[in-house]
């Protein structure tokens, strides 16, 4: 394990992952401060998701996050365990709806055992229905140990342990040949976890943060019966979205959804939140224009679905046709920080720069939460590894 004793080190955000990194750090004889702009922790990505603790069956072999994703769902349920914090393996089911797909459940399957993801089936028509009763597909890949958490209340127990400073928002990073400021105050290294406002901290690069708002719909208390885990379409491999899905969550309430539209300001929790100048900045990024490009039909797919709720109910029932007019109200949205490279490449993996003694986690999206502990553990190694001038 490498070596942080002494250090004094800073690190701007109090999500699920900032906190994680916080505890590793300080568990290496470091001093770390966390500093949090909001009131709160967990105040946007952490507390704005479905929980889901992924087991890792997406994600190419070989990457950070099929890596820590693994990594990281046993090092969460050991902590949920040990702490007495919920944790449920409730299962998923990959579905695919029509023959075409069969070809994107082997690939799903393939990857699940490259990775080392326990207990993965393959499972015909009739199979699937023996796991979730009211489902229909063609086939399915199920995951018996894909839970439900709930990360809120892990970040809230981190922070108990830790100096987190809230209401302590950081507006500018200067370096010396001996430290770095974080506003007002100084430290021997710096961690972003930033999220959201990570590009106001980070400066130039080679990708820009573009927030996609996800928008969710619950079931009412009579079609609940209807999911007993988590119900998910064959995913777009051009994208890093998984599409609408059903989702049971540690609290027994049904999310459908999300979809994925662009926001209009970076905590665009709906269509009435609009900053002109954020905006601004995001379309300004040449990124953003050739993405849209690339997605536009895409995008306007999202956009009818964010606009007309019979779109959202008519993606659930292509999986639970028992669903009915009426089952579906709206919940609260929320918005993933994407990274977005130059060339509108929307980034897939993890992404961590380092700059002298500041290390910015540039693109956390799914299955960040699930990963946070580990991932903690790979940027504590890094920080040691940071430049020192002195």
């Amino acid at each position: 394990m490498c070596d942080n004793q002494g250090m004094k080190i800073g690190v701007v955000g109090a999500g699920i992952l900032g906190l994680a990194v916080a505890r590793e750090l300080t568990s290496r004889g470091a001093e770390v401060t966390v500093l949090e702009k909001e009131d709160r922790v967990a105040a946007h990505q952490t507390g704005h998701n479905s929980g889901v603790v992924h087991a890792g069956i997406y994600y190419r072999p070989g990457s950070l996050k099929a890596r820590l994703c693994r990594e990281g769902m046993a090092l969460l349920r050991e902590y949920c365990q040990e702490h007495r914090l919920p944790y449920d393996e409730v299962g998923k089911l990959v579905v695919a709806s029509t023959k075409a797909e069969r070809a994107g459940l082997r690939t799903l399957a393939d990857r699940a055992r490259a990775n080392g993801v326990p207990g993965v089936t393959e499972l015909d028509a009739l199979g699937l229905r023996d796991v979730e009763p009211h489902a229909v597909g063609v086939g399915a890949v199920h995951s018996p140990h894909t839970a439900v958490a709930d990360f809120p209340a892990v970040a809230r127990h981190l922070a108990a342990n830790l100096d987190v400073r809230l209401s302590h928002p950081v507006p500018a990073i200067h370096e010396s040949a001996t430290s770095v400021a974080a506003g007002d105050l100084r430290f021997d290294r710096l961690v972003v976890c930033a999220g959201l406002g990570t590009d106001a901290l980070a400066g130039e690069g080679d990708v820009r943060i573009v927030p996609f708002r996800g928008e969710y719909f619950r079931l009412v208390p009579q079609a609940k019966g209807l999911v007993r885990g988590l119900i998910y379409p064959v995913p777009d491999p051009r994208l890093p979205f998984l599409g609408v899905h059903l989702t049971r969550r540690i609290d027994g309430e049904v999310l459908v959804g999300p979809n994925a539209v662009m926001a209009l300001a970076l905590e665009g929790y709906s269509w009435r939140d609009v900053r002109p100048g954020e905006l601004a900045r995001i379309l300004a990024w040449p990124g953003t224009r050739k993405m849209a490009r690339r997605h536009w039909l895409t995008g306007l797919r999202e956009l009818n679905g964010s606009l007309r709720p019979s779109v959202f109910l008519r993606a659930a029932r292509r999986y639970v046709p028992a669903l009915a007019e009426g089952d579906l109200v709206r919940a609260a949205s929320g918005v993933r920080a994407q990274a977005v490279g130059r060339d509108g490449a929307l980034l897939d993996d993890f992404a961590i720069d380092r700059h002298g003694r500041v290390l910015i986690v540039r693109n956390a999206p799914s299955p960040a939460a699930t990963s946070s502990f580990a991932i903690a553990r790979h940027v504590a190694d890094l920080t040691v590894a940071l430049s020192d001038p002195s």
